[in-house]
C-alpha cells in the first residue's frame, strides 16, 4: 500500500520491559534506588568542587561538569523509564519521542567531548608541567566545555529532525525502553538505508573520534610514566589518571556495544541491558569512582563533614 495512504502514526508505543511481566516491580525499584544514589552522588562532587578550594583546579571544574551531565543524561530517560515500568503499554507521542532523542544526543555528545577535555588536562599536567598553567587557564578551561556543549546541540539537533523528517506509517511498536536511534528508525516507512549510514557517520565521528584522541593522549601519558625514575613516582602519576581511565572504559565500552554493531544484528533484549549499563547503572558509578579512588575529594568530604559537625 502506498505510504500516501496509510495512517501516519501519532503516538509510539515504548514495550520496554514487558516482557518481564511481574519482575517490571522489582526492576522499578532497583532503578528508582540507583537513580537517587546517582543524583545524591554527582550533587555531592559539584558541592565538593564549588566550596573546597582545594578542588578549584581544572581537572575539577571538568569533573564538576561531567558530574552535572552525569545527571542530566539519566534524567533524560529514567524518570520516563520508571512512569512507563508501570504501565503494560506505555505510549509516546512523535514529540515527546523527539525530545527525548533529541537531549539523549545532546547530553551523550556532550559527554563524549568532555571526557576527550579531561584527557587533555591529564596530558597537559603530566607532559607538559612547565607550561601546565598556560594550557589550561581559566578560559581554556571555559571554551572546552562550552566546545563540548556546542557539539552537543549541534550533533543533537541534527540528528533527531534527520530521524523524524522520515515517514512513519503503520507500525509503532518500539521494542525499547526509550526512544533511542535504532528502535525508531527500524519503524520509518520506506528505505532507512541513509539513516542508518547518516547515524553510523555520527556515531564516527562523535564516539570513536574522541576516544580515539583520549587514547592518544593516554599512550603520550604512559611514555611519560615510564621515563619516571622511580616506582612510587610511576605510581603516583598513574594514580592521577586512573579515575578518567576507569569511566572512559565504561562509557565508551557500553557506547560502542550499543551503536558501532549493524543494526540488522542486533537483538532487542541484549541492546536494553547494554542501554540499561550506559543510562542508569554507568552515571551511578562515576561518583564513587572519583571519590573512593581520589584523595583530593575525599579529603574535601571529610573538611565539609569536621565543619558541619
Amino acid at each position: 500500500m502506498d505510504d500516501a495512504n496509510r495512517t501516519a502514526v501519532t503516538e509510539f508505543i515504548l514495550l520496554g520491559f514487558s516482557y518481564l511481566g511481574a519482575y517490571q516491580g522489582a526492576l522499578f525499584w532497583a532503578v528508582l534506588f540507583i537513580y537517587l544514589i546517582t543524583l545524591l552522588g554527582n550533587s555531592l562532587i559539584i558541592t565538593l568542587t564549588l566550596l573546597d578550594p582545594a578542588l578549584s583546579t581544572p581537572m575539577y571544574f571538568f569533573l564538576r561538569h561531567l558530574s552535572m551531565l552525569e545527571m542530566l543524561y539519566t534524567t533524560t530517560v529514567v524518570p520516563r523509564m520508571l512512569v512507563d515500568l508501570l504501565f503494560s503499554h506505555p505510549a509516546m507521542s512523535p514529540g515527546s519521542c523527539f525530545t527525548q532523542m533529541y537531549f539523549f544526543a545532546l547530553f551523550g555528545i556532550t559527554e563524549c567531548c568532555l571526557l576527550t577535555a579531561m584527557a587533555y588536562d591529564r596530558y597537559a599536567a603530566i607532559c607538559q608541567p612547565l607550561h601546565y598553567a598556560m594550557l589550561m587557564k581559566q578560559q581554556v578551561c571555559v571554551g572546552m566545555v562550552g566546545a563540548s556543549y556546542l557539539m552537543g546541540i549541534i550533533t543533537g539537533t541534527t540528528h533527531s529532525i534527520f530521524i523524524f523528517t522520515l515517514p512513519y506509517h503503520g507500525t509503532n511498536i518500539v521494542h525499547h525502553f526509550l526512544c533511542d536511534v535504532f528502535p525508531v528508525l527500524r519503524l520509518a516507512s520506506g528505505d532507512t538505508f541513509w539513516g542508518e549510514v547518516e547515524d553510523f557517520i555520527l556515531t564516527l565521528l562523535f564516539i570513536m573520534t574522541p576516544f580515539a584522541l583520549i587514547i592518544f593522549s593516554y599512550v603520550r601519558i604512559l611514555i611519560t610514566i615510564l621515563g619516571v625514575a622511580s616506582a612510587q613516582g610511576r605510581q603516583k602519576v598513574f594514580s592521577t589518571c586512573s579515575s578518567h581511565l576507569m569511566v572512559v572504559t565504561l562509557f565508551f565500552g557500553t557506547a560502542t556495544l550499543a551503536y558501532m554493531r549493524p543494526s540488522a544484528n542486533s537483538t532487542q533484549h541484549p541492546d536494553q541491558i547494554v542501554s540499561v549499563f550506559y543510562t542508569v547503572v554507568t552515571p551511578m558509578l562515576n561518583p564513587f569512582i572519583y571519590t573512593l579512588r581520589n584523595k583530593e575529594v575525599m579529603g574535601a568530604l571529610r573538611r565539609k563533614l569536621t565543619k558541619d559537625l
